[in-house]
Order: C-alpha cells, then structure tokens, then sequence
C-alpha cells in the first residue's frame, strides 16, 4: 500500500440520502400504526373479557337466588310439619286453646320482642272460638323493658276478658324477664327440670384501664357533659357514676319483685332475701317456693284444666327472609356487647 492511499478508518461518514431518510420516516408511520392497531385490539379482547366476567357473575347470581329461594321454599314446607297448627294454614271452625311463645332473648326487633308477643296475644283473646290462652314461655330473659310491655298487656287482656283461662306454660328455661311475664298469669306450670328465677338486674361492664397503661397507651376520651363517658371501660370508675349505675339497678330490680310479688301474691312461700337474689331453680323446688303453681306441659294444662285439647298457635309470624334476617342479627347482637357503653340488661 503507497504512503498517500487513505486508510478505509479514514473514510468520512456516508450521509443517508433523501430516499433513504424518506423510507425510514415511511418505516416508523408504518411501526405507530401497527402498535395503535395492536391496542385496539388488546382494549376488544379486554372489553369482551369484562363482558364476558359480567355476565358469568350474573349467572351465579341467578343460579344463587334460585338455590336459596328453592332452600326457602323447603323450608317453608317443613314448617307445615309443627305439632302446632297455624291461623294461616287452618281455617279455624272449632273451639280451641290458643298458645302463644316467647321463645328466646325478649328484646326489641327478636321473636320474643313486645311488639310480636302481644300482637299474638290479642289475637287470640279476640278470635271468638278460643276457650283458653296459654302463653308457653321458653326464654332467658331479656330487656326489662320488652318484658314489662308483655306483662302490663296480659294484665289488661285478663281485665277485658275475665272470663278466659289463661296459664303460663315453662319449658326449659324461664328465667329473668321470661320469669317477669309469666307472673302476669293466672297460673304458673311447669316441667320438674325447667330452670325458673334468676330474679334480679345487671349490667355488663369490663375495664381496660391497666391493660393500656401495660401497653403504653391513654385513653383521651372528650366528652361535652361531665358523665357523657358514664362507665367507660377505658377510663378509671368513677365512684359517683358507679352509685348512680347502682342506683339504676335497684329501682329496676324493685320494679321487678312488685311485679312478682302482685302477680303472685300470698303463693309466694318464701321471703325477698331468698327469692329475689338472682338464684335460679328447678320447676319441682320453683313449686315449693310458690314460683310456680303446678307441674305440667301446654297439651297437658289444654287437656286437664281447660278441657279442650285443640291447640292453634297464635304466635305472630313473620315471613322468613325477614325472620331469618332476624335471627341472624340477633345471633350477632348476643356475641357482641350492646349499647353506647357495651353493657346490657339482664
């Protein structure tokens, strides 16, 4: 190679001509426009995917409502299986004993509430064919206040009817304000194993107090109103709050015994300091003490003392969806703490 022949490395840069610097443009139009086809595409196939999940979740909703309401219908059709008939599946053309229930917890918005009992109640003192009530009480009581509505209506039912046999019937458990209804019958009867008394008041409370200051925290309650904060679990007991809490306790309780004591009367065999303490008793010790009059069921009070062993159930009943709305609410008001202060009547 000769001394003046350039280096090939010495060789200045090829400058892209105008044709080809079109073609490049041409090339990258051509790449945007395939990436924008290829989105619209994605954005199709992504559309009918939602579509296609809207109307899958769609179906199992439908397939869902159908299972339950199949469930329900069942249900419905097992119900027709009671040993008691119901108003909406006899037309009723005999005379007949009338039972109305409070099962469970007596509180507002539940099987057992006011509102439903005395519905059940003055439904069967008004329907003409009835010779006799018997409220069958299965219950551990409840809020005072449900209870006494109960109680107060029988009392004024038995005024207007005078002449109608009423009796409570006990089951298992007749305890607190199941107790406080029932004493508005005439007659109390029960089986030698149901639980009866627990005559008394409480109030659940818990404090919390050490365990923060354990934990390193403070309570910073505000309140406008000196006791707004009345028995609050995160701050130390007020003595004052605590007389009061006290206060209300006792005039309920006291509520409580008259009602026993009036409904009772000289059948009561023992004295306050035994009776009304809050201990509970078998239905054989309950006759003893004059809590209960006699042992017995609802068919047999129907069949011995009324003579008429055709019993109707009068409890008022509400669809299902809303009943079992109802227990399921009621299921979670029993396992949580109720109230403002998360203390409950008992």
């Amino acid at each position: 190679m000769e001394k003046n022949e350039p280096l090939l490395s010495e060789d200045p840069p090829l400058s892209p001509t105008f044709e080809e610097q079109e073609g490049d443009g041409h090339w990258m139009r051509q790449l945007e426009a395939n990436r924008v086809r290829e989105r619209e595409v994605l954005e199709r196939l992504l559309l009918a995917s939602l579509n296609e999940q809207k109307r899958t979740r769609r179906t199992r909703n439908w397939f869902r409502l159908f299972i339950a309401a199949y469930l329900m219908v069942l249900l419905w059709l097992g119900n027709l299986g009671n040993d008691l008939p119901h108003l909406d599946n006899l037309a009723i053309k005999h005379k007949h004993v009338a039972v109305v229930h409070v099962r469970g917890v007596i509180m507002d918005e539940m099987p057992a509430s006011a509102d439903t009992v005395i519905k059940g109640l003055r439904e069967a003192f008004e329907h003409p064919d009835t010779e006799g009530v018997i409220l069958r009480i299965n219950s551990p009581g409840g809020s005072p206040v449900q209870a006494g509505r109960i109680y107060d209506e029988l009392i004024r039912l038995q005024k207007r009817y005078d002449k109608m046999p009423i009796y409570a019937a006990l089951e298992d458990i007749c305890a607190s304000g199941g107790y406080y209804v029932a004493a508005a019958a005439p007659k109390i009867y029960a089986d030698k194993a149901t639980l009866v008394g627990s005559i008394g008041v409480m109030m659940q409370n818990f404090g919390l107090q050490q365990t923060l200051e354990k934990l390193g925290m403070e309570s910073r309650l505000l309140t406008a109103g000196k006791h707004k904060g009345f028995l609050d679990p995160f701050s130390p007991v007020n003595p004052s709050e605590k007389q009061h809490a006290q206060g209300l306790l006792n005039r309920i309780h006291e509520q409580f015994i008259k009602a026993v004591e009036s409904g009772r009367g000289d059948r009561l065999k023992a004295g306050r300091e035994e009776l009304f303490q809050g201990l509970i008793w078998t239905g054989e010790e309950a006759v003893k003490l004059g809590l209960v009059d006699g042992l017995g069921s609802a068919s047999s009070i129907a069949r011995q003392m009324i003579k008429n062993d055709r019993l109707v159930d009068f409890t008022s009943k509400e669809d299902l969806l809303t009943r079992i709305s109802k227990s399921m609410t009621g299921a979670a008001m029993q396992a949580l703490p109720v109230g403002e202060h998360n203390w409950r009547w008992q």
